[in-house]
């Protein structure tokens, strides 16, 4: 049997989530509706409103944290912008995959169009479709040229909704191959830290649901889709299927995604929660670092270790460790209202900026985000020396119970008067009843 096939079964069989996969599952669905429904509220957000009303008014499926209604592939396009958008969602680190954004959003606007659905079918479909997206990018044996939480979360969200939609088994194949017609998303737009990685995310979950419309209207799709000559292995990137394939089902992928506690790059986390971890232990104070080195992994280096300008866009900034480490010293929190021009030309927070470098360690693995190793010089001469093993969000490092209710709370502050208290009072009845 290839290794396709087993992606094909492993979507269609009948699974009971363990409690353990399930609770994992509404975590961090929670988590997803939350950030989500705080990005909505983004000047990013409400920026794309025009762009996505223009393309068709309608009641099918609902906006996260607003009130407004559109049909489901639309709804799906700006809830998976939203979710990104602050770059406050979890993500697989191994795969280095957002599956929750663009699964999470695809199934949103399918329940939403159906009138609603099954709890136990909607997480059920949620941690199939982030097992199969997580899955891609494990198989994935090279640095991410293309942006994977596109080209993979499209995959998986595709086969979600299949799943929630009840299609028959035989279609998915075809569903996978128009899901991967579709697939896109550079890391040029990582590189340049754009608007456009949101926008990427939001184009496949949009994808997501059309991929099964196509398929329900009876289009086929190519049926080597991962495998094939000029299959996903072969134009995206490289890889080997069977590093995922061969422990399929055996344990649930979803279990093994890491929540952010702050709306910053995934690649900051390490330091930021170091740091925070210092001040409050008491060990460190904003008024005794003088200036701060990272040795790091290259893909930390790519992702977040672009220089400091005082005419940014919240976009760079949020991608920009010496940005992010001075705020979070003067404001021992991320918060993105402070995401703003007069912020970034500030001379307190440039010139502490200017100190904060990040190089690239020895390590030989494109994909790895730890170790890391972190030095600060403080004011006297003295130095602080920190390993970092573990980002704070990780299964082996977990946001503890206040930890993960103050970005809840910050998260609600930054939400319209018109949000939809269940998304964080009750983030499963919010996804699968409608009122």
């Amino acid at each position: 049997m290839s290794a396709t096939q087993q992606i094909l079964d492993f979507s269609t069989a009948t699974h009971v989530l363990p409690d353990s996969t399930r609770t994992a599952a509404l975590r961090l669905l929670g988590d997803t509706l939350a950030g989500g429904a705080a990005g909505a509220s983004s000047g990013e957000a409400q920026a794309m409103m025009a762009a996505v009303r223009a393309w068709g008014a309608g009641d099918g499926a609902r906006l996260l944290g607003l009130t407004d209604r559109l049909p489901a592939p639309s709804a799906a396009w700006f809830n998976g912008f939203a979710i990104h958008c602050l770059e406050w969602d979890a993500v697989h680190e191994p795969a280095v995959v957002h599956a929750m954004s663009v699964v999470t959003a695809a199934l949103l606007a399918s329940a939403d169009r159906a009138g609603g659905c099954e709890a136990e079918q909607f997480l059920t479909a949620l941690a199939v479709g982030v097992d199969i997206a997580s899955g891609i990018g494990v198989a994935a044996t090279g640095a991410m040229q293309f942006f994977r939480p596109a080209t993979a979360g499209i995959i998986g969200a595709a086969l979600a909704v299949a799943r929630l939609e009840s299609i028959p088994t035989e279609k998915y194949v075809d569903i996978m191959g128009l899901a991967y017609s579709q697939a896109a998303g550079t890391m040029q737009a990582h590189v340049e830290a754009s608007i456009a990685l949101p926008l990427q995310i939001a184009n496949a979950s949009r994808a997501a649901i059309t991929a099964v419309d196509l398929a329900k209207a009876g289009m086929d799709g190519p049926h080597d889709a991962l495998e094939g000559p000029f299959g996903y292995f072969k134009l995206f990137e490289p890889g080997d299927l069977t590093r995922y394939t061969d422990n399929i089902g055996n344990r649930w992928l979803i279990e093994e995604v890491s929540t952010k506690p702050f709306p910053s790059g995934r690649a900051s986390h390490g330091i930021l929660g170091a740091i925070d971890g210092m001040m409050r232990n008491g060990s460190l104070a904003p008024t005794m670092v003088e200036s701060v080195e990272v040795a790091a992994p290259p893909l930390i280096h790519r992702l977040v270790g672009r220089p400091y300008k005082s005419d940014m866009t919240p976009s760079y900034a949020r991608l920009c460790l010496p940005f992010l480490l001075p705020l979070m010293l003067r404001d021992r929190i991320i918060d993105p209202r402070c995401f703003h021009a007069k912020e970034f030309a500030n001379p307190d927070m440039m010139e502490l900026g200017s100190k904060v470098v990040v190089r690239i360690d020895d390590n030989p693995d494109h994909n790895a985000l730890a170790p890391q190793k972190l030095n600060i010089t403080l004011a006297d001469g003295s130095m602080i020396e920190h390993t970092i093993t573990d980002n704070l969000g990780s299964p082996t490092a977990p946001m503890s119970d206040a930890q993960t209710q103050s970005k809840r709370d910050l998260a609600r502050s930054l939400t319209s008067d018109d949000c939809d208290p269940r998304i964080f009072d009750d983030p499963l009845a919010y996804a699968t009843e409608l009122q």
